[in-house]
């Protein structure tokens, strides 16, 4: 069967049961299978390819039917530029979350001082925001130290895998929250922490669903993690030091209630995304 065959086959198959990003996803398959770029896929249309690739093909459409994530099926995702193996054992990095990496930059670049700046990423999964910190911190020259915080041995075992993988020098720590944290001082402590209703996680596209429910589920307000993060960052950060919190859209006032309750934090402001939902919360410690 040639690639433009089998290129149908899996786009009538998925547009028949309503999948999204269709064309995205047979490129993607199709390029991880057949180890071509798009390039080389695109001019390459008329190649035979043999019956074992074709049943593996057909096999991953049947998985992407069921629910599983592309990204699992590939064990790639691409997060501010950089690759980072996933499978079910963690989230999928998604770009929204870029936007934290992105402020704990910048407020990497604003802080002048000759001793080394330390970064805490709690509930770290692939690994991928600390990883990125770290990758970006030595572009601009700063000499950062971050630790990543995870409650799971198979995550903590892939966001080493992805730091070896990238380059980057990361210490991380299997601990639940801050239970196992030695260190203290930080000048950043950023987190993506589990956010959604447990209730909720039930009513989300079979692929969320597929993806590691110990990593979504958030209690039965989603505040579960923001609570525990409000009542004990202080002891980890150092004077003035900053939260960069990812929230839900439609968390805003909950999350921002839960710190304020506690008069140790002052909202410095809200980061929208690309789609202008509320998307990074930014506290410093007063």
């Amino acid at each position: 069967m040639k690639i433009q065959e089998l290129r149908n086959i899996g786009r009538n198959k998925l547009v028949e049961k309503n999948i999204e990003d269709v064309f995205i996803k047979i490129d993607i398959l199709l390029q991880y299978l057949l180890k071509m770029n798009k390039t080389e896929l695109i001019v390459n249309q008329e190649k035979e390819i043999s019956r074992v690739i074709e049943n593996k093909y057909l096999k991953c459409i049947e998985e992407i039917i069921n629910g599983k994530p592309i990204q699992y099926i590939t064990k790639t995702q691409e997060f501010m530029n950089l690759k980072f193996y996933v499978d079910e054992n963690v989230l999928i990095p998604q770009p929204d979350t870029e936007i934290l990496v992105e402020e704990a930059i910048k407020k990497i670049n604003e802080i002048k001082k000759e001793k080394t700046i330390k970064v805490l990423d709690m509930c770290t999964g692939s690994g991928a925001i600390a990883i990125a910190i770290k990758k970006y911190a030595n572009e601009i020259n700063k000499e950062v130290e971050v630790y990543a915080t995870d409650i799971s041995e198979a995550a903590i075992k892939i966001a080493k895998k992805n730091a070896k993988k990238n380059g980057a020098k990361v210490n991380f720590i299997l601990s639940d929250m801050f239970e196992n944290i030695k260190e203290s001082e930080f000048d950043i402590i950023v987190s993506n922490p589990p956010y959604i209703e447990s209730k909720t996680i039930s009513t989300l596209s079979k692929e969320v669903q597929n993806e590691p429910h110990i990593a979504l589920d958030g209690g039965e307000d989603g505040l579960k993690f923001y609570k525990i993060i409000a009542q004990n960052a202080n002891k980890f950060l150092k004077e003035k030091g900053q939260l960069l919190l990812e929230i839900g859209y439609n968390q805003k006032e909950s999350v921002m209630k839960v710190f304020e309750y506690t008069k140790k934090y002052f909202c410095i402001s809200c980061i929208k995304d690309l789609s202008n939902n509320d998307r990074v919360l930014k506290f410093i410690l007063i």
